[in-house]
């Protein structure tokens, strides 16, 4: 697979709704954008009416990812429920049809589906803490995006996003 994904780890909706929007406003079509984040039915975070799969779909909705490729709801052994939209559901959840709220059950655990996906193992570790922690993942495949994974990576660090190998920096 020849595909450059371009990812964070966002520790806020807020901050994960500000990259996406940067993202599609810098010409990133729909198709190339992903979100993972842990299902919260209750919507507990502090400033969010609805939980996290209204979140997802709200995001992905609003980026076009949800016409698209629809919201998967996720269980992940070892992790529990996510939400996920884009690439990163679909291939998460091999054969299923992407509609709705499919539920699938991916082999292997969350850092495989993410270096499935093309994220490194290191950051692959990174984030599936900071999910698990409450935290938004969003990754751009800068091949299908046809932009810059440079210019990616600015639009994701500088809404918020952070890795393991590059450190969260205060938004603008």
């Amino acid at each position: 697979m020849s595909t450059t994904i371009v990812s964070a780890i966002f520790d806020s909706r807020h901050e994960a709704e500000r990259a996406v929007s940067d993202l599609r406003q810098s010409g990133v079509s729909d198709s190339a954008i992903s979100l993972l984040a842990r299902h919260d039915e209750e919507g507990r975070e502090t400033g969010h009416d609805g939980g996290t799969q209204e979140f997802v779909g709200k995001v992905a909705a609003g980026a076009g990812i949800g016409t698209l490729l629809g919201i998967a709801a996720l269980a992940i052994p070892g992790v529990g429920p996510l939400v996920g939209a884009g690439a990163i559901a679909a291939s998460a959840v091999p054969g299923a049809a992407i509609t709705g709220a499919a539920l699938g059950g991916a082999a292997g655990g969350l850092e495989k589906v993410m270096t499935d996906h093309g994220v490194s193992r290191e950051d692959a570790a990174y984030y599936g803490d900071r999910i698990h922690q409450g935290g938004v993942f969003v990754s751009v495949d800068t091949n299908a995006a046809q932009i810059d994974p440079a210019t990616a990576a600015d639009i994701l660090f500088r809404a918020g996003g952070h890795s393991a190998t590059r450190p969260r920096t205060a938004a603008v």
